[in-house]
């Protein structure tokens, strides 16, 4: 029976990393990030190993050629064994964008950005599934840049990046401390959802907390806008409760002033373990000269992914609205 080729390459990924993670002593993801760059090096960079270690890795990565394989394929696979390796270890802030998200990001950018080459910012790439996810779907030249403070993520991404050859610009660091980046035209994010904790560094912000700590996605949003041309679009995922908060009042007037609501895109309730963890995209545009917001927003409540046709129709929905709004 021939086995698939994610399945290929998730046994390689997982079974080299957990001879690593034995002969590091460390997590199985840390030594995945391990595994990962021996594989695109072509050669064991730990010299911590043994030669009967080395020897076995050697014999299971000459087993697989990368190029064989899509970008997608490498995507997934990747993206599985990260699953797995978060669950054996559960970190709050170690949660990683659904594939059907990451899919319809996609063809909203697709969308949305006309232009055949484009500069793109994630400022909370965490693995860097999502941005990976956008750039595989994309036909067209896409500068990247990806940002987050964790440094085992962005060391995952970093590989992740490598092994199916985008060339992203990767800043390990608080997204919300100042940013040295040229402006881009387009922002993809999975907000980061929760308190900021550095009270002193949100006093530099618009979306500062009256009182209090402020809100990290918030912040994060409005961090978006300052490094976004006039006219860039920006995708967020955002949870349904963003305009009911105690703080939601600030972020309306921040709208109001700084950029046009292109649409909200409301994810199927399926999707999430409950409703009160439910989220949507947000799409939205920075103000500049000649900017005008559509005749109506972009509003739509998705289907469940499974469904073909519920789903074929909201994309002719959406389809219409372009053709309605983006002339």
């Amino acid at each position: 029976m021939k086995i698939a080729p994610v399945e290929q390459l998730f046994t390689l990924f997982n079974e080299t990393a957990l001879v690593l993670q034995e002969e590091l002593s460390c997590t199985y993801l840390e030594a995945l990030a391990e595994t990962g760059e021996n594989l695109f090096h072509g050669s064991i960079l730990q010299e911590e190993v043994s030669e009967i270690t080395e020897k076995r890795l050697n014999k299971q990565y000459k087993e697989i050629n990368l190029d064989k394989f899509t970008k997608e394929e490498i995507r997934k696979a990747y993206q599985l064994v990260i699953l797995k390796g978060m669950k054996e270890n559960v970190q709050p802030n170690h949660q990683m964008t659904p594939d059907s998200v990451g899919m319809l990001i996609s063809y909203l950018v697709d969308k949305f950005m006309a232009q055949s080459s484009f500069r793109l910012l994630d400022p909370a790439i965490g693995t860097g599934n999502l941005v990976t996810t956008v750039l595989n779907q994309l036909q067209k030249n896409v500068q990247s840049i990806g940002i987050d403070i964790d440094d085992l993520l962005i060391k995952l991404a970093y590989v992740n990046a490598n092994l199916q050859e985008h060339p992203i610009e990767l800043f390990n660091q608080d997204s919300l401390e100042p940013l040295f980046i040229d402006p881009v035209d387009a922002v993809i994010a999975d907000l980061p959802v929760g308190y900021y904790p550095n009270d002193v560094r949100a006093l530099d912000y618009k979306l500062k907390a009256e009182k209090g700590h402020s809100y990290a996605h918030h912040l994060f949003m409005e961090q978006s806008v300052r490094h976004t041309k006039s006219g860039g679009y920006l995708f967020f995922i955002i949870p349904n409760g963003l305009f009911e908060s105690d703080q939601a009042h600030q972020l309306r007037d921040f709208f109001k002033e700084e950029v046009i609501i292109q649409g909200v895109l409301q994810l199927p309730i399926s999707m999430f373990k409950n409703k009160n963890a439910a989220k949507s995209i947000l799409i939205l545009q920075k103000k500049g000269e000649g900017i005008a917001a559509p005749k109506q927003a972009l509003l739509a409540n998705l289907p469940s992914i499974s469904s073909a046709v519920e789903m074929d129709n909201i994309l002719k929905k959406i389809d219409k609205w372009f053709q309605d709004n983006k002339r």
